[in-house]
Parts: structure tokens; sequence; C-alpha cells
């Protein structure tokens, strides 16, 4: 694996990055943009993934790093599941739902990589 220098190099919050911005841009249509709760919350959580591995990152500690990794990784899990209720209450198109939903499996994917890799590198 490549150094990684800064957190803009992890693959992860890149990834987590790309869907913020996509569930931004989601959630300003109506009528998912009508529904505070849900759109502030499904916002909050994707924010979520993407500055908590920000965050390890600079905390310069392996441990601490895998703990937000994990954070970050529940995080992706309630967009996930925020994603489902938006779909079945019509916010969300089939295909925007399935593309959403096989994008934040792939930030889940890539942040479980990233633990599982500094869990060996520890061991």
């Amino acid at each position: 694996m490549a150094k990684i220098e800064k957190f803009e190099d992890i693959k992860a919050w890149q990834l987590a990055k790309d869907v913020t911005k996509l569930i931004y841009q989601s959630t300003n249509e109506s009528p998912f943009s009508k529904d505070f709760s849900l759109r502030d919350q499904i916002r909050r959580a994707s924010v979520s993934a993407m500055a908590n591995i920000a965050e390890g990152f600079e905390r310069k500690s392996n441990k601490e790093f895998k703990q937000f990794l994990f954070i970050a990784r529940g995080s992706a899990g309630e967009v996930r599941s925020h994603l489902y209720l938006a779909y079945e209450l019509g916010y969300l198109s089939k295909d925007a739902f399935i593309n959403l939903l096989a994008k934040i499996e792939e930030v889940s994917k890539s942040i479980w990589g990233f633990i599982s890799y500094l869990q060996e590198r520890n061991s």
C-alpha cells in the first residue's frame, strides 16, 4: 500500500465525500427536501462518515484511527438505513436508490478494508 500522507489520499474518504455530495444533491429535490428531519439526518450521517475518517487520520495513532474508522463505518450503515426509508417514502427513484446504496456500500467495504489492514499491521 502506498504511503498515505494526508486524509485526502484515503480512498474511503474520497468515496465518502462523493457519496455525501450525491446525498446533498438528492435531498435538495422535492419531496425529499421538505422532510427536514430525514433530510438533515441522512446528510449528517454521510458527513459523519467522511469527517470521522479525516479526524481519525489526523490523530496520528493507529489505535485511535481504527476507532474513528469504526464510527465512520457505523455512519455509512446509518446512511444505508435512511436510504431504504427515503426510497419507500417515494423520495428517491429506484435508480437513484440503487446507485446511492451501491456507493455507500462501497464506502463501507473500503473502510472495512482499511480497518483490516491496520489490524494486520498491529498484530
